[in-house]
């Protein structure tokens, strides 16, 4: 009988999704494009908005107890098959370039103890070296989530303990060393050349993407011991995550000027922190790195595979990712996830790209899931009497609407030309009538129009 995950083990899953490798780049990602009244701004938003967003599946999960599985059923339930599967093709998409990004960068930070100014072994993390590593420590996660769900949920916990050490002493030591006259030097970003509200506009794909992960006890709600838990695991979680990332992005304002953070190497956090307990500083940090961003891959590792698997069963995707093994862990979905991890490793190693490349496209991937979340929940209760709920699917809306408009027209375009092909495998998975329920006009429109425009997409993307 396979165990099921309370609510310290759920609580743990959606941390560690969420404090993964973002929060110990955070510091010079965020100083790169704003100033401390930009960021300010900008943390405001995001708190709203993903606090909204949590509380919208929160208020899911007791409207909807039936929809196991979160993001990729509530957009099948409120928007139809296609706009189901385009929710899960985005979502599955999202983990599987986000747990690309964490490998790249775990050995990344394992340079600061192997690479020299004359030897580089890691580099950013997308050496051949470095590849071979990230190869080995993919199939080893990969062999530990096919013993189960809670096994891997597990070590989870013991890891969501293990990084929360490193950031609880920044924290402490920030906070001694915290200059406010250096943090309100160049307040609104002037040397930036760049308005407060467009700086505002570029924190808000760095913003989101060191929450994507609060959706993971949604995800995986079908393997809750109570239903109640995956609302409150969700808020816990958000709230905890919200606190340290507030804390470590305006603290660093006040250790180091905005302009000379700007300039640090990522994990900025390992700067900061020689600053503030000398050389051993970075190591601590790598460290703390290293153990966050393995225990948020374990996560994500459950949670890519996951969503294919429910998706499979409801025919989105091909009937036959939704085997699972006598652990009942979902097998053929975690090797479809993880072998497409490890065709993107070796293109890292081929085109040398960097984790701020991954990470931009994997934020474009999340949108549409998220908000089609704010969407149902004001489509279930249209009608109802539920004032409360109705403003809050209707704030989370706005948010992920206020997201699409920030990131831009280059990545929508870039996000047409990835969902194109999820289309093409749809429709495979449909094939000889396989579904259960049939197209309607509007849906068959929008997968002729989604396919004809990924070509001018790229080529834009291209030109």
């Amino acid at each position: 009988m396979e165990k099921k995950l309370g609510l310290s083990a759920l609580t743990a899953l959606v941390l560690s999704s969420m404090l993964g490798a973002g929060v110990f780049s955070l510091p010079q990602n965020m100083a790169a494009v704003a100033g401390p009244a930009a960021l300010l701004v900008g943390w405001l938003i995001t708190g709203v908005g993903i606090l909204f967003l949590s509380l919208a599946m929160l208020l899911l999960t007791r409207l909807k107890p039936e929809l196991d599985g979160g993001i990729f059923t509530y957009a099948r339930a409120g928007f139809g098959e296609l706009m189901g599967f385009c929710s899960a093709w985005g979502y599955w998409l999202c983990a599987v370039i986000a747990n690309v990004s964490y490998l790249v960068i775990v050995f990344s930070a394992l340079s600061f103890f192997t690479d020299t100014p004359d030897h580089v072994v890691f580099g950013d993390g997308n050496t051949w070296q470095a590849m071979l590593g990230a190869s080995v420590l993919l199939w080893l996660v990969h062999w530990l989530v096919l013993r189960g769900v809670q096994t891997a949920a597990a070590i989870n916990m013991l890891a969501t303990l293990g990084k929360l050490v490193p950031l609880v002493l920044f924290i402490v030591l920030a906070v001694a060393a915290f200059n406010l006259d250096r943090f309100r030097f160049d307040f609104s970003g002037l040397t930036l050349g760049v308005p407060l509200w467009e700086q505002v506009k570029q924190t808000m794909l760095i913003t989101l993407w060191v929450f994507i992960g609060v959706e993971g006890a949604v995800v995986v709600s079908a393997r809750a011991r109570q239903k109640k838990d995956v609302g409150r695991a969700t808020l816990l979680a958000v709230l905890a995550a919200l606190t340290v990332y507030l804390l470590v992005t305006l603290l660093s304002l006040g250790i180091v000027p905005r302009a000379e953070l700007a300039e640090m190497r990522n994990p900025s956090m390992a700067g900061l922190m020689t600053r503030l307990m000398g050389h051993w500083g970075d190591a601590v940090i790598a460290l703390g790195l290293i153990v966050s961003v393995c225990g948020a891959y374990l996560s994500w590792t459950i949670m890519a595979a996951e969503v294919p698997f429910l998706a499979a069963q409801q025919g989105a995707f091909p009937r036959s990712i939704a085997r699972q093994n006598q652990r009942n862990a979902p097998a053929a979905s975690l090797w479809l996830t993880n072998g497409s991890v490890q065709v993107c490793l070796i293109l890292i190693a081929l085109t040398h790209a960097d984790y701020n490349t991954l990470l931009t496209i994997a934020s474009e991937m999340i949108l549409v899931p998220y908000l089609l979340v704010g969407l149902y929940l004001i489509k279930v209760v249209r009608g109802q009497n539920k004032p409360l709920a109705m403003l809050t699917g209707i704030v989370a809306s706005v948010y992920g609407l206020w997201l699409l408009y920030a990131s831009g027209p280059l990545h929508l375009l870039l996000s047409i030309v990835l969902y194109a092909p999820g289309v093409l495998l749809f429709l495979y998975a449909r094939r000889g009538g396989r579904a259960d329920v049939t197209l309607s006009h509007l849906e068959r429109v929008a997968i002729v129009l989604l396919i004809a425009g990924s070509l001018p997409a790229l080529w834009q993307l291209t030109a």
